[in-house]
C-alpha cells in the first residue's frame, strides 16, 4: 500500500531537499509552467505574518504576491523611498553616500537619468510581465548605435580623436573577413568542405566584410560618409578605411575598451525602458503594497527564534522590534554583513565574502541636446579607455530642448578612483574628459548629479559578482532558508545586476514560503498494490 501524502507535506519536503519548492509546485500543477504569467498558487496564508527586509523590487514583489495569497506582510526599508537601486534621479531627488552630505538634484522638471538599472532585455519575460501587470508603459531603449564614438587616449594615429563606432566595426569586419577569405582561397584552413561549400563561405565573407572580387576590403557606405549624398549631383563621398595597424596601435582593440554590445545576449536589441524613468516600476509596485511598507526603518538585528523571527529596527521615533512567522531578507549582502544576526556559519560566510562590484554614474544636464543637433546621435553609448568608461545618450525626449546624458558609467578600479573624488571633483572630471569628445560640454552644461553605489548607504555596492569559486562555495548557502529566514534579491540568482534577478528571486522565495506555511489539505487517494 502506498502511503498517502498531502500536497503540503510533499511541498515541505521538496523545499527542504531542493532549497526551493518552485520545481515541485510546477510538477503538481500549482503554478503555470511559464513563469512570465500571473502567479497562481493554491491555498492561503491568512493568519501568517511575513516580515520582509528591504523595499526594493525583490521585497515589494514578494509582498505583492504574498498579499494576494492572504498573508500579512511588513516591509522594513531604511530609505525614505522605495525601489532600492532602481533609482531615477529627477528634480528634488535626494541621495547620500557614506561620510558625504545629503545631495539634492537640481535637474529641470521632466529631466532625469536612471542611476541604477536603465535597460530591460526583450528576453527578460518576467520583468516585462510585471510591467504589463502593473500598467507601466515601456519604450524602446537604443542600446546599440553606430553613430556613437570610440575615444582612446594614447599615442596611436587614431588616439585622442573621436572615431565613429561604425567605422571601427566595419573596418574590423572587413579586415578579418579579408584574412579569412584569403586563407580559405589558398587552402590554408584545414576545413572538411567541398569546393562548392567553400565558395558559399567566401560569398558570405564578401558580404560580411564588404570585400571586392579580389577578396580585398574596400571602404563602403556602411562605415559612413565624409560628405552625405543629396540632391542633384551630390552622390556622397566615402572615407578611406582606417589602417588595421593604426586601429591596433591606438588601443581601439584593447579587451577592456573595444565593445560589440549587439553580440552580448543580455544587450541584444530590442531593449526597453520604463517611460519617464525606471523608478516608475518601483512606484507602481509601491502603490500595490503601500499598507505593508515602512519607510525610514533601518534594520539593526535579525534573530531566528523557535516560533519565527524577531527583527529589531530603528526609525525616527526610536527603536522597535517586530516579530514574524517568516522573514524574507532582500538586503544587499554588504549591508547585511554589518547587521547583527544568528545565522548559521555557512550563511554568515556567504554574506561576508560574496563580492560586489564598485560602480557609479554621473548625470549631466545640458541646455541643448547638441549630441542630436550637431552629431546626429540618438541613444547609444560612446566608449572610452579613460575613467569615464562610457557615455550614455538618452533614449527619450528626442529633439527636445534640454537633456540629461550619463556622462560617466564605470566599474571596478575606475569607479573607485572617481568615487573617491568629492562631488565637485567628479563633475569637473566628467566635464574635462567629456569635452575631449564633445567640446560643446562646457558651453551647454547646466548641472550634474553623481551616484557611487559602493559608497551609497544601504547598498554599499552595485551588484553581486560571482566567480566559479563563489558560486560553488558561497552561493548555495543563500538558496536555502536559515531556519525561518529566507534570502531573495539579484544575489540569489544567475541574473545579478538585472531587475529580472529581483523578480525571479521574489517568485521563487514566495513559492517556497507558501509551500511551508499555506494550508493545502488536498490528499491523494489511498492505492493498494496487489502483486
Amino acid at each position: 500500500m502506498v502511503k498517502k501524502i498531502s500536497r503540503r507535506s510533499f511541498l515541505n519536503k521538496s523545499a527542504l531537499i531542493a532549497g526551493t519548492a518552485y520545481p515541485a509546485m510546477l510538477a503538481l500543477g500549482l503554478m503555470p509552467s511559464a513563469p512570465a504569467h500571473a502567479f497562481s498558487l493554491q491555498g492561503d496564508g491568512k493568519g501568517k505574518h511575513i516580515v520582509i527586509l528591504g523595499g526594493g523590487l525583490a521585497g515589494m514583489t514578494a509582498a505583492y504576491e504574498l498579499n494576494k495569497l492572504g498573508y500579512r506582510t511588513t516591509i522594513l526599508e531604511a530609505r525614505n523611498r522605495s525601489g532600492g537601486r532602481v533609482f531615477s534621479v529627477r528634480k528634488g531627488s535626494t541621495h547620500q553616500e557614506v561620510g558625504g552630505p545629503l545631495l539634492t538634484s537640481n535637474f529641470d522638471e521632466g529631466q532625469y537619468f536612471n542611476a541604477g538599472p536603465s535597460r530591460i532585455p526583450h528576453h527578460h519575460k518576467l520583468t516585462l510581465h510585471y510591467c504589463k501587470e502593473l500598467g507601466v508603459p515601456l519604450e524602446v531603449y537604443n542600446n546599440v548605435n553606430e553613430s556613437t564614438y570610440y575615444f582612446s587616449e594614447g599615442k596611436g594615429k587614431l588616439s585622442n580623436q573621436k572615431v565613429r563606432a561604425r567605422e571601427i566595426h566595419n573596418d574590423m569586419r572587413g579586415y578579418t573577413s579579408e584574412l579569412l577569405a584569403k586563407a580559405l582561397d589558398q587552402d590554408k584552413l584545414d576545413l572538411a568542405m567541398s569546393k562548392e561549400d567553400a565558395a558559399k563561405v567566401l560569398e558570405y565573407l564578401r558580404a560580411e566584410g564588404g570585400l571586392d572580387l579580389d577578396k580585398l576590403y574596400k571602404a563602403s557606405a556602411r562605415r559612413g560618409y565624409l560628405e552625405a549624398p543629396g540632391a542633384g549631383e551630390k552622390s556622397g563621398k566615402i572615407a578611406d578605411p582606417h589602417k588595421l595597424v593604426d586601429i591596433i596601435q591606438s588601443g581601439l582593440l584593447d579587451p577592456d575598451f573595444y565593445n560589440v554590445a549587439e553580440y552580448t545576449y543580455e544587450l541584444q536589441m530590442t531593449m526597453f525602458q520604463a517611460v519617464g524613468g525606471m523608478d516608475n516600476i518601483a512606484k507602481a509596485l509601491e502603490k500595490k503594497i503601500a499598507g505593508s511598507l515602512k519607510l525610514g526603518a533601518e534594520v539593526k538585528a535579525i534573530t531566528n527564534v523557535a516560533d519565527g523571527v524577531k527583527v529589531a529596527y530603528k526609525d525616527k521615533t526610536g527603536e522597535h522590534e517586530i516579530k514574524g512567522d517568516i522573514c524574507i531578507c532582500t538586503l544587499p549582502l554588504p549591508v547585511l554583513s554589518n547587521i547583527n544576526h544568528n545565522f548559521a556559519s555557512d550563511v554568515s560566510r556567504a554574506i561576508d565574502f560574496v563580492p560586489y562590484i564598485q560602480t557609479g554614474k554621473i548625470g549631466l544636464q545640458f541646455k541643448r541636446r547638441f549630441w542630436e543637433e550637431d552629431e546626429h546621435i540618438f541613444g547609444g553609448i560612446t566608449h572610452t579607455n579613460n575613467d569615464l568608461t562610457q557615455i550614455f545618450y538618452p533614449s527619450n525626449g528626442y529633439l527636445g530642448k534640454k537633456g540629461v546624458l550619463i556622462g560617466c558609467y564605470n566599474f571596478n578600479d575606475k569607479a573607485k578612483r572617481v568615487g573617491d573624488m568629492s562631488v565637485a571633483e567628479r563633475e569637473k572630471f566628467a566635464l574635462e574628459k567629456g569635452s575631449l569628445i564633445h567640446p560643446q560640454y562646457k558651453q551647454e552644461f547646466e548641472n550634474s548629479f553623481s551616484v557611487t553605489w559602493h559608497k551609497t548607504l544601504y547598498n554599499m555596492g552595485g551588484w553581486a559578482v560571482y566567480g566559479s569559486e563563489e558560486r560553488k562555495n558561497l552561493y548555495p548557502a543563500l538558496l536555502k532558508p536559515d531556519k525561518n529566514v529566507y534570502f531573495a534579491g539579484e544575489h540569489t540568482t544567475y541574473l545579478t545586476a538585472w531587475m529580472a534577478g529581483a523578480f525571479e528571486s521574489a517568485r521563487s522565495t514566495v513559492a517556497a514560503v507558501h509551500s511551508r506555511l499555506a494550508e493545502q489539505r488536498v490528499q491523494y487517494p489511498t492505492t493498494t498494490n496487489k502483486g
